[in-house]
């Protein structure tokens, strides 16, 4: 896998990791071209080997890797290269998911692909306008995680877990969560949700299955913590109230345990728009076999203690910290240690002067002379 990097310097330099977008894909010519509902497409992604992006001509670059990146890391959260739910992939290949991007609502090659697709894979799309790489899912500002949510649960869980995602009326834990969340089982829109209901999306053309779909989207990206800011929740307070993950854990109890048992193995962590599983040389642009390797944390998400896993070469020096997400260093973990075998550190959650840190996404980075990995965490509080 060669390396398509945005903003190559963030392996060099932490200071810039939320604004980083090194991605690891490469954009091909359309393997489709042929096929008339493709045919507008001259730019491709395949994803873990189940999921594709296409985009025409006039998508930026950017938007096209952004897409493939929130896509890989949604289905690869612990970003170890691999997707976490081999029973997911299988069933995202067989139907053909994919994502397609048009340059605008109404455009011919979005016309052309709906009047001609006859496939199973299609269940959302995106538009140039609402792709923004620096703000990943940000509401208002970037609706890839919302899209790409919608394809994997749509053609993925509702199939491979109909007890607990069937998106039908008395189907699934789902449903029988989601008529608590509205207040009542509506299978038509009510003119008013009763009071008691925090979930009350109010779009007519959205029958009760698109409203489950609608409805398990939200609790995903809640849990996340991708809306919790102040702006975000009062955006949305007309459809959806429970908009942080502690909201959301004590007010939607049944729908927190579904998506957070680990037998759906439901993304936990938010994307970010980075996904490069294997570790690269900046500056050489190419693998490196010298043996170093930060391996994912567990716990993660994590409370009060996590432990990550690290390898390095004997003789060779590094460090490991970890990192808030404006960039800024919150503690050092391992400081120019002279490596002599694989080892483990852990971190407990608390800064450099041993004050605990709020809950949150933060990243671990293991840092040499020639080579640099960096990881996720969520602490939970």
């Amino acid at each position: 896998m060669v390396k398509y990097s945005a903003i190559a310097i963030l392996l060099l330099s932490i200071q810039v990791i939320h604004a980083q977008n090194t991605v690891c894909f490469d954009i091909a010519a359309n393997p489709n071209a042929d096929s008339t509902a493709f045919s507008d497409f001259t730019k491709y992604i395949r994803v873990l080997d189940c999921f594709s992006i296409y985009a025409e001509s006039s998508i930026p670059d950017e938007k096209v890797l952004h897409a493939a990146a929130v896509a890989a890391e949604l289905l690869d959260n612990d970003e170890d290269g691999e997707v976490d739910d081999p029973v997911l992939k299988a069933e995202l290949a067989a139907n053909g998911a994919l994502i397609p991007i048009f340059a605008y609502d109404g455009s011919s090659a979005m016309d052309n692909f709906f009047d001609h697709y006859d496939g199973e894979g299609a269940a959302a799309v995106l538009w140039r306008n609402e792709i923004d790489p620096n703000n990943p899912g940000y509401w208002g500002a970037d609706a890839t995680v919302e899209e790409v949510v919608h394809v994997i649960n749509a053609i993925g869980h509702t199939n491979i877990y109909p007890g607990a995602f069937a998106v039908e009326p008395n189907s699934s834990l789902l449903t029988t969560a989601m008529d608590v969340a509205r207040g009542g089982q509506f299978i038509q829109h009510p003119n008013n949700y009763p009071p008691e209901a925090w979930y009350h999306y109010d779009d007519y053309t959205c029958d009760y299955e698109c409203m489950a779909i609608e409805y398990l989207y939200w609790c995903i990206v809640t849990n996340m913590g991708i809306l919790a800011d102040a702006a975000t929740c009062t955006g949305i307070a007309d459809e959806w109230e429970p908009c942080t993950p502690t909201l959301f854990e004590e007010t939607d109890t049944l729908m927190y345990a579904l998506i957070t048992d680990s037998t759906y193995q439901i993304p936990q962590l938010a994307p970010d728009g980075n996904y490069c599983p294997v570790s690269i040389n900046v500056a050489a642009n190419e693998i490196y076999p010298h043996g170093f390797q930060l391996h994912v944390a567990y716990p993660n998400p994590f409370n009060p203690m996590t432990a990550i896993r690290y390898e390095a070469p004997i003789g060779r020096q590094f460090t490991i910290g970890i990192y808030d997400l404006s960039g800024k260093l919150v503690k050092t973990l391992i400081t120019d240690k002279q490596s002599v075998s694989p080892g483990i550190v852990h971190w407990n959650g608390q800064s450099e002067t041993g004050r605990p840190l709020p809950s949150g996404v933060y990243f671990y980075r293991l840092a040499a002379a020639d080579f640099t990995a960096t990881r996720k965490i969520v602490l939970l509080k």
